[in-house]
């Protein structure tokens, strides 16, 4: 158990270093976002190209920022029940949730985005708007993303499989609005 701890404790790593990184992707986005505005506005001249700058900024954020998001609790979740439940009890429904759900469709959606990055460099893919940017770095947040929230969901099934064991004590996260 100790070995998968580890491997848990590196993913929550590579995760927390990812996510400090987009939180100045936010930053960046805006001010291109507004740099484009301001030229659009005030000297009548837009570009698609810082337009979809922008767009694969705002991409970027969600599907970079998953795997963070989750390791601090901040999805969606409905806690009718799991609020009342018993740390052991909350351990079994993420640890259920995370291998039924979870995993499945993370893993689904990171095989799948691969053959669209893979033909998206292959057939040198452009945006099909004037003066628009290549397409595949985008493509390529497809699987780089959920492949982070796949491996971010694995290290939380094995935390959770360390407090159904013992081998940690509870984890007592609060969701990240509360943080």
């Amino acid at each position: 158990m100790n070995m998968l701890l580890k491997l848990s404790q590196w993913i929550d790593s590579l995760n927390e270093s990812v996510g400090k990184l987009v939180m100045w992707l936010v930053l960046v986005t805006t001010l291109i976002a507004t740099g484009n505005a301001l030229a659009k506005y005030l000297l009548g001249e837009g570009s698609n190209a810082w337009l979809e700058a922008q767009w694969y900024g705002f991409g970027a954020m969600f599907l970079l920022g998953a795997g963070y998001t989750l390791r601090h609790n901040g999805h969606v979740r409905i806690d009718i029940l799991y609020q009342r439940l018993s740390p052991k009890g909350q351990a079994w429904i993420d640890l259920l949730g995370g291998v039924l759900f979870l995993l499945p469709v993370a893993g689904l959606l990171t095989w799948l985005s691969w053959p669209l990055l893979v033909e998206s460099l292959r057939i040198n893919e452009m945006s099909p708007d004037a003066g628009g940017l290549a397409r595949w770095p985008i493509k390529l947040l497809l699987p780089l993303g959920f492949g982070l929230l796949l491996l971010q969901g694995f290290s939380e099934i094995i935390k959770r499989i360390g407090v159904l064991t013992g081998d940690i004590p509870p984890i007592n996260e609060k969701p990240a609005e509360e943080v």
